[in-house]
């Protein structure tokens, strides 16, 4: 799996994410009870967009940044993790993070989500919760999607901005909707959807 250039959508998300996450790694303080909320409402959709997977195997963790869904991912005692993302020092940093049981389930390689260095079929299901809603245009999501749909053996999950017009991309990309959910019922914030691969 060898690395593949990061694309200028991918820096600037992994920027913002390494200076949110040195943020709150740099925090003595235990969050505040809105981030945990957050934090447990996040952890809550993907183990539903999981179940609506499938419980798939072997999960690819696209942009997986400090792993901070590795132990949800995980709680499934067979399911093995690739974990790919463009920041070395970030894949670097993960593995201090997790505890040594979790981590010989994951298997981390650097590399674009956008160029993703496995053959296609990979794996079962392609998890992009973080990156993919940060991709501000149709063009960028639909090569995100083409990818995708060339590594993954039969599903994906991402998350994207409430009010981004996605399902036709979904469509164009040769993905069927299974399922999605809002972040909060009523919010606007961003959805999770379960896709399938058709064909």
């Amino acid at each position: 799996m060898s690395p593949q250039p990061p694309s200028s959508i991918e820096i600037d998300f992994a920027q913002r994410y390494d200076r949110e996450h040195a943020r709150v790694c740099g925090d003595p303080r235990p969050p505040r009870l809105r981030r945990r909320l957050a934090m447990w409402r996040d952890e809550w959709l993907v183990r539903q967009a999981l179940k609506v997977a499938g419980e798939p195997g072997l999960i690819l963790d696209l942009a997986c940044g400090s792993g901070r869904f590795w132990p949800v991912l995980g709680e499934h005692i067979n399911r093995v993790i690739l974990a790919s993302d463009n920041s070395q020092d970030m894949l670097d940093h993960a593995l201090t993070h997790h505890p040594a049981a979790l981590l010989k389930r994951v298997k981390t390689f650097q590399g674009s989500a956008f160029s993703i260095g496995l053959s296609a079929n990979a794996v079962d299901c392609i998890f992009c919760l973080e990156l993919f809603r940060h991709v501000p245009s149709a063009e960028g999501r639909l090569a995100l999607l083409r990818e995708f749909h060339r590594v993954s053996r039969d599903t994906v999950i991402v998350s994207v901005p409430s009010r981004t017009a996605v399902e036709g991309e979904f469509r164009q990309a040769g993905f069927k909707v299974l399922n999605h959910q809002e972040f909060m019922p009523g919010s606007r914030l961003w959805r999770v959807y379960v896709l399938r691969k058709r064909g």
